[in-house]
């Protein structure tokens, strides 16, 4: 009964150091990521279609990676997929990967416009640079309109050319799927008829 009792306790002490030693060491957030990956890769969370007519906002500013800042209404007229997300929040970095490859199917159909609201903007940069991500990322330069609700992250809008809202997804989703590529392929369809 004592052999028990202390092996479970060294089990919990060599538990509690390596979470430990995860958390300490700033691998926390990637961990969870991860580990939230693999939930996505199932397929079974999707991003929530705009059932009623909502209008998209162009009325904000944007800094890009080198520091040119960009009026957000140059996107206007373009199929845009817009993602809020941070270096320390796990659902966003867990849903990057997949976003990231389908930018590199989509991008040249749909404008990628990711915003970091990271505090740390050097952070950003370097974990962009770390993971060889290629889609646009951003930083907001002026106040956010009030349709874009971003008390939650990661939070993903789809402005079809019109200025309307078509997708609205707070918490992380998988988007590199086969129905969100027809969305995607129907709203450029859309636009190459006009």
């Amino acid at each position: 009964m004592k052999h028990k009792i202390k092996k479970e306790l060294v089990e919990w002490i060599v538990l509690l150091v390596v979470i430990g030693v995860i958390y300490f060491g700033g691998w926390h957030t990637e961990v969870i990521g991860r580990i939230q990956q693999v939930v996505l890769a199932t397929g079974i969370i999707s991003p929530d279609i705009v059932d009623e007519e909502k209008k998209a906002s162009y009325d904000f500013w944007i800094e890009d990676l080198e520091g040119n800042r960009v009026n957000f209404a140059q996107m206007e007229n373009q199929v845009v997929f817009l993602n809020f997300w941070a270096t320390w929040c796990p659902p966003c970095i867990a849903e990057m990967p997949d976003i990231h490859s389908l930018y590199k199917e989509k991008k040249d159909e749909v404008a990628f416009v990711m915003i970091s609201l990271d505090q740390d903007e050097e952070k950003a940069r370097k974990f962009i640079a770390k993971k060889d991500f290629e889609f646009p990322v951003y930083f907001l330069r002026s106040s956010l309109p009030s349709v874009y609700d971003t008390h939650s992250i990661p939070t993903t809008y789809l402005i079809d050319k019109e200025g309307m809202i078509r997708v609205e997804n707070h918490g992380m989703a998988k988007y590199n799927t086969s129905s969100f590529k027809e969305l995607l392929d129907q709203l450029s369809e859309f636009e190459q008829a006009m």
